[in-house]
């Protein structure tokens, strides 16, 4: 019975383990300086490694910068002041479709478009207060000035 409840619980931590990690979409790959993830309520500390989904919110301070790698290789840098959500992202690895929506409110952005732009230029968006930047090429900087 023992034997049982053990490995009732590991299979169980796996699955959850797996329901998790389904989740992130992108990994912080450098950064310096002051930057956090906003996840909800949660305030994370951004460190090289960590994992970031859908509705975060990438948030960097005036000495902060990050480098983030999304699952279709897109790369992703923001610089000091930024304040980047990252709406909706989806992914099939199999078929290269997906929709990657991004809103830059403050900072900036730069970015080399992975898979999801390659396959489908229409399928990647980012946003700034003024305007709506539709990805056609595989390289573009953006900056926003002003407070969020």
């Amino acid at each position: 019975m023992k034997f049982l409840s053990v490995t009732l619980l590991a299979v169980l931590a796996l699955f959850t383990a797996r329901v998790a990690s389904a989740e992130d979409i992108g990994q912080v790959k450098v950064m310096s300086g002051a930057v956090h993830i906003q996840r909800g309520a949660e305030r994370l500390p951004a460190t090289v490694g960590a994992r970031v989904q859908e509705s975060d919110t990438v948030v960097t301070g005036s000495d902060g910068s990050v480098g983030i790698t999304f699952t279709d290789n897109t790369l992703l840098s923001a610089g000091p002041d930024s304040v980047l959500v990252l709406e909706r992202y989806a992914f099939n690895s199999t078929t290269h479709d997906g929709k990657f929506d991004a809103r830059l409110n403050r900072g900036s952005l730069a970015i080399v478009s992975g898979k999801i732009a390659k396959r489908s230029p229409d399928a990647m968006v980012i946003k700034t207060p003024s305007s709506l930047l539709g990805v056609r090429g595989t390289e573009f900087l953006v900056k926003v000035e002003g407070t969020e």
